[in-house]
């Protein structure tokens, strides 16, 4: 099975309303970060989707809504 961009995915999983959840790695990759920043972001507020097993996932609208409203209070 070959694996689909984060485009393709979210393009595929928008009629039925929902987006694609990313692991930590996968995050890490999409804004360029440490395994440690995003650490930080969690700390900070960083939403963080419930899951039935370990590990963490993130949901890319959510995460750019909240960066989004964190570069807001930086400028105010």
């Amino acid at each position: 099975m070959a694996s689909q961009t984060l485009a393709e995915r979210s393009q595929t999983l928008a009629p039925v309303g929902l987006a694609p959840l990313l692991t930590t790695a996968q995050l890490m990759a999409l804004y360029g970060v440490s395994n440690w920043t995003v650490n930080e972001w969690v700390k900070r507020g960083c939403p963080v989707e419930p899951t039935a097993f370990r590990g963490r996932r993130f949901n890319p609208d959510r995460v750019r809504d909240w960066m989004a409203a964190q570069a807001a209070q930086l400028s105010a």
